[in-house]
């Protein structure tokens, strides 16, 4: 991947493995966006939008991203679903029809056509696997870590944190077996495979910069 020209850097993620704090701090250190599931839902929610109406709002405005991304209600709508309900905010996965798919897969590519970016889930590794200037990442930890660190976040006892990693492993799985007919555990989606046994997400972060450089 080079870094001086318009990339997109795509991390798939356990849950517990602490790979959504890595893309935001890796976005942060490469100086651009970071784009998640629960920014994604947010702008169809707020918007309503399908594939159809994304080529309206482009038809009549190239730059529409630019200007949606910048709006605060999007951020702060979709900061507040992430910390307050993890296992609501997977839910949508089981519901996923085929045409939000497609709208999700939309709006991803209009991002990456704006703008370098990082994004977490969401099928990146499948959506940009033709992009010429892509890094796959996939962010995996041991189990006992994960459920240290969803109890910790999610306030959770041992046994609910078991049961909500079960629940969001099978629910990611499904998702990619349906639309990118593989396993999110096949590594030769990615180009990059880390385990954040033992790292600091700091530690993980100039781990991939070394990678990129």
């Amino acid at each position: 991947m080079n870094k001086n020209e318009k990339f997109v850097i795509t991390i798939n993620r356990e849950l517990g493995s602490g790979g959504r704090t890595v893309g935001e701090k890796l976005a942060a250190k490469l100086g651009v966006q970071f784009y998640d599931k629960a920014l994604i839902m947010a702008l169809e929610e707020k918007y309503n939008l399908t594939v159809e109406e994304i080529e309206n709002l482009k038809g009549r405005n190239h730059s529409w991203w630019a200007e949606f991304a910048r709006s605060f209600f999007l951020a702060e709508k979709a900061k507040t679903m992430y910390y307050n309900d993890i296992s609501a905010l997977d839910e949508p996965d089981v519901l996923t029809t085929d045409e939000m798919f497609e709208t999700e897969k939309k709006i991803l590519t209009d991002i990456a056509e704006d703008e370098s970016c990082v994004i977490a889930g969401r099928l990146g590794f499948h959506v940009f696997r033709e992009h010429p200037n892509h890094l796959s990442i996939l962010i995996q930890s041991p189990m006992e870590q994960r459920i240290e660190r969803v109890m910790r976040k999610q306030y959770l006892t041992y046994e609910n944190a078991v049961k909500v990693i079960k629940k969001v492993d099978k629910m990611r799985e499904n998702y990619v077996k349906k639309y990118a007919q593989t396993s999110r555990y096949d590594t030769r989606n990615y180009d990059l495979v880390i385990s954040t046994a033992g790292h600091t997400e700091d530690e993980v972060v100039d781990l991939i910069m070394q990678y990129i450089q």
